[in-house]
């Protein structure tokens, strides 16, 4: 394996919220018959915040990262924030997420915002490890803190019930480590944009001119086109990936996909010639939390032991837009 960007992931964490909505809860709410979450769905439970913010669980998963690594914040030379919900418009979520330290005001490393949805924390995992070519940059966080419970609507169950809230911290660090970067690609498929939108907020349906509306002000996602538009482009995606890297899918070891939806695992799966011993499923248990599924899944492949020195790892997903990333990367602790 040929590793063109250097690095080790020193330390990892999440944090979920405490309260778990159940299937029977969202059932009775919405007047769906018992077990139509679970069969149609594909979840089980998912964490959703009563009085927690983005920032709160963010520091709460950058300290876990920072006790996992056994470093202290002040030895942090970035912070990036890969999510797409946030506290504020303005200022940008890293931001926030350092000032809730208590140290924070004698440190000014910079904080960086990166938002491509679903796949936030890939793109900010490749950006990262180009930053680590610098030799001002030693050790970087990715934090990416997820709520969506306040965005869905419930005349929408397909997607009411799909998501959860959620965050997870990666660390990751230079030096003589023998994992990093094998190879990254992006592509987006403009013809499926608008599939998945949130319509009111920006100044195309600004609140000064457009009242409080659910539909309005909610996750919206055609369900149908976008798996047809996955169907058509995912295939591809991944034959052109695996064409420019230097081992093929058959020998990755850890395939972590975002947990996008029931019928998009089962077509991973499909393309993994049917495999599923090596594809992190925890969409049962969170539901869809945003661009935290991602390093959530990571997180719990590294705690678990599923992921090992010098393993293979494959993180791929689609995100709106419609975007599809993937990055293949030798994992590393040293």
């Amino acid at each position: 394996m040929n590793i063109s960007r250097s690095f080790s992931i020193k330390g990892v964490g999440k944090y979920f919220p405490k309260k778990k909505v159940l299937n029977s809860d969202i059932e009775e709410k919405l007047n769906l018959p018992e077990g139509y979450i679970l069969k149609n769905i594909g979840v089980q439970s998912r964490r959703q915040v009563t009085t927690e913010s983005n920032t709160f669980m963010g520091q709460q998963a950058l300290r876990s990262a920072l006790n996992d690594a056994n470093l202290n914040l002040e030895e942090i030379d970035c912070l990036i924030g890969a999510s797409a919900t946030f506290d504020y418009v303005l200022p940008n979520r890293s931001c926030l997420i350092k000032e809730s330290f208590p140290e924070a005001k004698k440190i000014d490393f910079p904080c960086i915002d990166i938002n491509t949805v679903c796949t936030s924390f890939i793109t900010a995992l490749d950006y990262a490890s180009l930053l680590l070519t610098d030799p001002k940059y030693q050790n970087i966080a990715i934090v990416s803190s997820e709520i969506s419970s306040h965005g869905l609507n419930s005349k929408e169950p397909e997607s009411y019930a799909l998501f959860g809230d959620g965050a997870a911290a990666i660390i990751i660090s230079k030096g003589k480590s023998t994992g990093g970067l094998l190879h990254y690609t992006a592509k987006t498929y403009s013809e499926a944009a608008q599939y998945t939108i949130i319509q009111g907020g920006g100044n195309a349906n600004h609140p000064k001119h457009f009242p409080y509306d659910e539909g309005l002000y909610s996750f919206k996602m055609m369900g149908h086109k976008l798996l047809k538009a996955a169907k058509r482009t995912l295939p591809f995606f991944i034959e052109d990936f695996f064409k420019e890297s230097d081992i093929p899918l058959r020998d990755v070891n850890l395939i972590v996909p975002h947990q996008a939806s029931k019928l998009g695992l089962r077509m991973l799966a499909s393309l993994n010639q049917g495999n599923t011993d090596n594809i992190v499923d925890e969409l049962s248990t969170s539901g869809n939390c945003i661009a935290a599924s991602i390093p959530l899944a990571l997180v719990s492949s590294i705690k678990n032991g599923r992921l090992n020195e010098g393993d293979s790892c494959f993180l791929i997903g689609t995100a709106a837009g419609m975007t599809i990333s993937g990055l293949l990367f030798k994992y590393s602790k040293k």
